[in-house]
């Protein structure tokens, strides 16, 4: 008997159906999966309120920062925005006196650099007794009046 050699049939891997279900899974993972948000910063704010703190016989230095980043001490524009010139208004405000309370009085529209620098100046210096004055509406009024943060000290 003459048996006919078969021809060998090479296996053939269909792909198509395979990545298309991949692709079906990949998107299903996609849109049912939360990411996690860890780039995110979560931020809680401080509150502000008000607390009674006793009152010293010296007026508090008022430090104003404005919209535009110009310093105010007292009531007395400096001339220029750098650190230099606003610790040489300070120390000529307060003298040798670094017991004395400052009030800082920044607009809300204030760069975050302008109020930073000040702080920084304040704490160079030493001082130890430092307001940021904030505004705080009062219950059930729509007006707001100012307050000093967390010291009940109410700047000019």
């Amino acid at each position: 008997m003459k048996f006919r050699a078969r021809r060998v049939e090479e296996p053939e891997v269909n792909l198509i159906s395979f990545i298309d279900v991949v692709l079906m899974i990949v998107i299903f993972f996609m849109l049912s999966s939360t990411f996690s948000q860890e780039g995110r910063l979560k931020i809680r704010l401080p509150e502000a309120g008000i607390a009674a703190v006793p009152r010293t016989t010296a007026p508090p230095i008022i430090l104003a920062v404005s919209a535009d980043g110009v310093y105010q001490v007292n009531g007395a524009t400096i001339d220029g925005t750098d650190s230099g010139t606003l610790r040489a208004a300070l120390v000529a405000v307060a003298g040798e006196a670094r017991d004395a309370r400052i009030t800082v009085r920044a607009d809300a529209r204030a760069t975050h650099q302008a109020v930073v620098t000040a702080m920084d100046v304040i704490a160079r210096l030493g001082f130890r007794e430092v307001d940021i004055a904030t505004l705080q509406e009062a219950p059930g009024s729509a007006s707001a009046r100012t307050d000093a943060a967390r010291t009940g000290a109410v700047p000019k």
